[in-house]
């Protein structure tokens, strides 16, 4: 089993990106609505992948990303940030922050587990 953790402030989208990612049988999903319970949850539940939003209220993407990498449990856990920003420079800085990739949002539910199942190698 691959585990994904989905981590988006938007209830609806997680729901969606639940659902298209257990599309995939290889794919166990949880999903977490903030940065600060995604931090807890990674360390605890060891994902093979966060998927992570961008721009949320409190904690954002980046800043998530980088408390992830602070702690020894979490430090090498593979992240891609899903975002609406896609211009060419900003996708750019989330890959030099050390982001295994960028997905584009909306994403289409039908393809989002083949694009996961490539950032996975």
């Amino acid at each position: 089993m691959t585990r994904i953790l989905y981590v988006d402030d938007e209830a609806d989208i997680r729901e969606v990106a639940q659902m298209s990612l257990e599309l995939e049988p290889d794919f166990e999903v949880q999903t977490c609505a903030s940065g600060a319970a995604a931090i807890g949850h990674a360390a605890a539940w060891q994902p093979d992948l966060v998927l992570l939003d961008v721009m949320m209220p409190g904690m954002d993407g980046p800043t998530v990303f980088s408390r992830l990498r602070e702690q020894p449990e979490t430090a090498t856990i593979p992240v891609v940030f899903i975002t609406a920003r896609t211009q060419a420079a900003e996708v750019r800085g989330f890959l030099d922050l050390g982001a295994r990739g960028v997905l584009a949002k909306p994403f289409d539910p039908m393809t989002l587990s083949v694009r996961v199942r490539e950032l996975l190698g």
